[in-house]
């Protein structure tokens, strides 16, 4: 199991990083990816704290930084984006247009002129959307939040449609909600799709890993 969508005390999570790392780890995870909220207000000294900690972290689990850019105007996201890869981030995030939540128009298709690595909780994504995504590299998230997770059915059909790649992440903010692989693998059935694309789904997390720090 690898999750690339957790939040720490770094934003509004409940858990320090360390404990993150060791209940991710005894739910069976190999590799996590610390995404706190950032804007252009913190990036800095999010990205930095989570660095330090990845870097002096001795659990089983791999834990790497990452940020979630969040409720920044789509104009903006790109240079966040950058401010967060030049100060160590790995995963780069973006607060997708879900539907619970006022998120700016056009913030999906910015995430992607920025070139991040996926958008969490894309909402009701457009088809032309989701296959600029597909054209980019970009994946789309299948979220297992509360709330954000009312429009994983249209993204998974979307993603189908067009050929996107998806990604399952927890949006974890508290203990419970971290999950085992068997839990993910039925909350993105959940969605729509069988079990074969389900684990096709969670294999595509671990090429997002080996593709920026190599094998796990």
């Amino acid at each position: 199991m690898i999750d690339l969508h957790m939040h720490s005390v770094f934003s509004d999570g409940e858990l320090i990083p360390a404990e993150l790392a060791r209940r991710a780890e005894m739910a069976g995870c190999r590799c996590i990816a610390i995404t706190d909220h950032v804007d252009q207000s913190n990036v800095e000294q999010v990205v930095t704290a989570i660095v330090k900690f990845c870097s002096q972290d001795g659990h089983k689990v791999k834990v790497l930084p990452g940020v979630e850019i969040t409720h920044v105007t789509p104009g903006n996201i790109a240079d966040v984006a950058k401010r967060a890869r030049a100060n160590g981030a790995k995963i780069i995030a973006v607060h997708g247009e879900t539907i619970v939540e006022p998120v700016e128009k056009e913030t999906n298709e910015a995430a992607i002129d920025a070139g991040v690595t996926f958008i969490a909780h894309p909402g009701m994504i457009t088809p032309e959307v989701a296959a600029k995504a597909a054209s980019a590299g970009v994946c789309l998230e299948i979220s297992g939040r509360h709330g954000h997770s009312y429009s994983n059915g249209h993204v998974a059909n979307v993603a189908r449609q067009v050929g996107a790649k998806l990604i399952f992440n927890t949006d974890t903010h508290s203990p419970r909600n971290i999950v085992d692989r068997e839990s993910a693998i039925r909350i993105v059935m959940a969605a729509g799709l069988s079990f074969t694309e389900a684990q096709e789904v969670l294999g595509n997390s671990q090429k997002i890993v080996e593709a920026c720090c190599g094998s796990l």
